[in-house]
């Protein structure tokens, strides 16, 4: 076969299995950097990586494949543009919640209003935003999340549920800061 038709099939499959998924892509560079200019930014570079490395794409998922690349490229971007901005520390009030439920924390996040939840996703350290990101908002499974993030299926389930709780409080604590502003 001519180089020129590998490449058109290259391009086809590329097309066919990627391409779909480039809202996603944004979707989650725009989380990740909080900015419009800078997620199309990221979003592109991350398509052109995708592309470039295409050939070595073995299986039919492109979107964890593709989502593997957006979270790489957000991560180096974030380390390259806010290196004091993406560490997260631990701190054991913030992040462990032994009463939490999901079937309350459901009720109350299905509630809140979307810049209400907007708001309290930004403020979430990066590991815990960009699996909340993909499990409610990509609709990722946690074993697809693990094979994006290369992280143990307990530990971004741990994330999720963690993330679920601190949203859950920085909801409520804009909720209080809302009442006393109307007091």
């Amino acid at each position: 076969m001519e180089p020129s038709q590998d490449a058109g099939k290259k391009v086809a499959r590329f097309e066919a299995l990627i391409l779909p998924h480039l809202d996603a892509a944004y979707n989650m560079a725009r989380w990740m950097t909080r900015n419009t200019s800078d997620a199309e930014d990221v979003a592109q570079e991350a398509m052109l990586r995708a592309f470039r490395f295409f050939d070595t794409f073995r299986g039919e998922n492109g979107r964890i494949w593709l989502m593997t690349i957006v979270r790489n490229t957000c991560l180096t971007w974030i380390r390259r543009q806010l290196p004091q901005q993406n560490a997260a520390e631990y701190d054991e009030r913030l992040h462990t919640d032994l009463e939490a439920s999901l079937t309350p924390e459901s009720e109350f996040l299905r509630q809140a209003t979307s810049e209400q939840v907007r708001r309290a996703i930004e403020q979430l350290p990066a590991e815990y935003k960009e699996v909340i990101l993909m499990r409610e908002l990509e609709q990722l499974s946690y074993k697809e999340i693990a094979a994006v993030t290369q992280a143990p299926l307990g530990t971004v389930m741990s994330r999720i549920a963690r993330a679920r709780s601190m949203l859950r409080r920085f909801i409520a604590g804009q909720r209080r800061k809302e009442v006393k502003q109307h007091d």
